[in-house]
Order: C-alpha cells, then sequence, then structure tokens
C-alpha cells in the first residue's frame, strides 16, 4: 500500500504522488520513510530527497526545512526544492566554483560570511549531485525490500 508524498515550497508544489518509499536528509542522519511510519516531525537538512514507486527512482534537491509523517502521509516543507530534471548542472558547477574560490580567496576572519559561504558550497554540490541523476527504474527484486522479506518466510 502505497503513502501519498507531497514536496513543497513556498512558490510551488514540487511532487505530489503516491510512493512505496520516501528517502531523507534528516539533521541527524538520512530517514527511510515507508508506508504506516510512525508520526514524526523533524528538520531536514540540504540534501538528496529520493522518492520510490515502483521501482522508479526520482530525486530531489532541497535547500533544508521539515518533514511531517503520518502513517499514510509524508510532507516535506523545503526552504528550496528541485526535481533532478530542472536543474541545469553547469550553473550548478559554476556556483559551486565560486563559493569555493570565495572560500579560498575571502572569508578568513568573518564567520557569518563564512557560515554562509558553506552553505552556499553545500547547497551548489547538492545540486550538481542531484542534477546528474535522473529517473530511472531499479531491478524489483532488489529494491522491493517485502518482496525479499516474503520469500523468508
Amino acid at each position: 500500500m502505497p503513502i501519498q508524498c507531497d514536496i513543497i515550497t513556498q512558490e510551488r508544489i514540487v511532487f505530489s504522488g503516491a510512493v512505496d518509499a520516501v528517502n531523507v536528509p534528516g539533521v541527524e542522519g538520512r530517514m527511510g520513510i515507508l508506508p504506516h511510519h510512525s508520526p514524526l516531525l523533524t528538520m531536514l537538512d540540504f540534501g538528496e530527497v529520493l522518492v520510490r514507486t515502483a521501482g522508479v527512482e526520482e530525486y530531489f534537491a532541497i535547500g533544508g526545512g521539515f518533514i511531517e509523517v503520518q502513517p499514510d502521509h509524508v510532507t516535506i516543507l523545503a526552504d528550496s526544492a528541485e526535481q533532478a530534471d530542472e536543474i541545469d548542472v553547469e550553473r550548478a558547477e559554476n556556483a559551486r566554483r565560486r563559493a569555493e574560490e570565495v572560500m579560498r580567496t575571502g572569508v578568513k576572519d568573518d564567520p557569518d560570511r563564512i557560515a554562509a559561504v558553506r552553505a552556499s558550497l553545500l547547497k551548489a554540490q547538492v545540486r550538481v549531485d542531484v542534477g546528474r541523476r535522473r529517473r530511472h527504474r531499479t531491478p524489483a527484486a532488489s529494491n522491493d525490500y517485502r518482496h525479499d522479506r516474503d520469500e523468508n518466510r
């Protein structure tokens, strides 16, 4: 039985659909969400969101936010979010290079500026990594935990 997943920013609904699993970058590490998960509300970090439906994986880059999990619904309220296919990888790589250059040359003694540039660098790197991914189908037997579990009974 699928779980409803919504990925939302202030500007738009980035994704909405029934999915088999969601994997998100929590502030304390990655979290996997399956149908009937216990209720949860927590913060999300910059990173990759993976949504899996019937062996098809879709990737999203998010810039932090919150996730609310109910047994039949996952809502991701992201500060920013882009689907992999929407990301201009060349532009993201240029942003990463600019942030790396600023880190090397221009933020020696300003902790606030260092934190801002590190955040820019992290966001750019996430966008590059996710942008290089595309939706793809995975082998069902290796991807479907229920299939493996049921065979071992």
